[in-house]
């Protein structure tokens, strides 16, 4: 059955869809709405909890054609707060498939909106930078919810999205102690391939750190403010010259506001696909 919605930017821009995935009844989801334009692997961006408080618009028009299976999770779960799509496939087809898109929304309690225009949208947040947003079934409802939404800026997101518990994968000579910001299961498995890694969780004191005996500490991507997780930053300042210390996305953010750099958001980040280059004749 079709369910009639709409989309309200904090703006006052209003883009009208049909609502897919979890039924809210008459609540709307509101978060920061941002655009990604990768091809393909959206299972991977919905599932990035990079993504936590953020609204993601495809820009590619046909999402959903290849269905979703468990072990392209990139977290224990999604931390998304909806997508928005121009077409999801109402049928999918792949060999690797477990389930559609629109179920594996619906087992999160993620709700979408498709029949997007997502073409105007995304010009609007390339020329305004990212906004909040709410989409809902009453227009009334979802602009009430983005003018109150806050965005992603003054919130410690990775407090939401860190493992709760410590634990180890893989196996060999070399020990890496991983703090999980927000830490992609993809980017675990290459960790892992190298020897014996132990995820922590975001609050792990430096002094548990160094009582482990690592070669080294990797520090992971997540999402939101870096500002807003100081108790990190004071970590990884205090295992500066210690250990061996390396980042990603918002770890690299944190390590550059512990050897005192600052950090700002700009309008809007570019959310894609990376894609290796070969130069085949060096």
């Amino acid at each position: 059955m079709i369910r009639d919605g709409v989309l309200v930017l904090a703006d006052g821009s209003v883009f009208e869809g049909e609502l897919l995935g979890a039924e809210n009844g008459a609540a709307a989801s509101s978060g920061e709405v941002v655009f990604n334009t990768v091809l393909s692997g959206y299972q991977e961006v919905i599932t990035d909890p990079s993504y936590a408080g953020q609204i993601i618009t495809f820009t590619t028009p046909h999402i959903g054609n290849y269905g979703v299976n468990a072990t392209d999770f990139e977290a224990r779960r999604p931390f998304c707060r909806g997508i928005i799509v121009r077409d999801l496939a109402r049928r999918h087809s792949n060999h690797r498939a477990e389930a559609s898109l629109d179920a594996m929304l619906a087992r999160y309690s993620i709700a979408g909106i498709g029949g997007i225009d997502t073409r105007r949208l995304t010009r609007l947040l390339r020329d305004t930078g990212a906004m909040p947003g709410a989409f809902g079934a009453d227009e009334a409802t979802a602009r009430a919810a983005a003018a109150s939404e806050k965005g992603t800026d003054g919130i410690d997101l990775v407090a939401e999205v860190t493992t709760p518990q410590p634990y180890s994968i893989g196996a060999g000579a070399r020990h890496v102690v991983a703090y999980d910001f927000g830490l992609k299961h993809s980017i675990l498995r290459d960790l892992s391939g190298l020897g014996r890694i132990t995820v922590v969780p975001a609050g792990t004191t430096a002094a548990e750190v160094i009582a482990m005996r690592p070669d080294g500490v990797f520090l992971s991507n997540g999402p939101g403010d870096p500002a807003q997780v100081g108790y990190a930053v004071a970590a990884i300042r205090e295992l500066l010259g210690k250990l061996p210390v390396f980042g990603i996305c918002l770890g690299h953010q944190l390590l550059c506001r512990a050897i005192g750099g600052d950090t700002f958001k700009l309008a809007f980040g570019h959310h894609g696909g990376n894609h290796p280059v070969r130069h085949e004749t060096t």
